[in-house]
Order: C-alpha cells, then structure tokens, then sequence
C-alpha cells in the first residue's frame, strides 16, 4: 500500500481526521501579496497557499485599501 503524501490541511484532514499535528511549508515560493482584502486576486492567492500547503496569511500582505480607487455606485 502506498502511502499518502501531504501536501496540504486537507490531505491531513482525511489522512488523520484532524489538522492538529499539519504544519504549512514556508518555503521561496511564499511570498506576499498587494491584492486587497476580498478582491478576486486576493481569494485567488489565498487559494494557492492552501493548496501548496502553505500559511493562509504572509507578515507583509497588503492590510489596507490606501492608494486603491474603485467605482462609485449610486445608492437605489
């Protein structure tokens, strides 16, 4: 029998049940990101670090929304 390789939470998760003992890999791929808070960018980054096993959150991801415009939508 072949034995499960984990690569990230999830494959611990079914693998042991649980997530208690997963550390993520820090490795040269983790880097950070300027994509704002809930942006398509952002979600997209957060979901490659949890497939390849990494940190969901890197120390110098962008934290506000200063020096972003965005389109103004009238009130209805």
């Amino acid at each position: 029998m072949q034995s499960q390789r984990i690569r990230n939470v999830f494959d611990a998760i079914l693998k042991y049940g649980h997530d208690e003992d997963f550390v993520p890999l820090v490795s040269d791929e983790f880097t950070s990101t300027d994509a704002p808070a809930g942006s398509v960018a952002k979600i997209e980054v957060l979901r490659r670090r949890v497939e390849m096993g990494m940190p969901l959150w890197h120390q110098e991801d962008r934290l506000d929304y200063s020096g972003l415009t965005g389109a103004v939508r009238p009130r209805e």
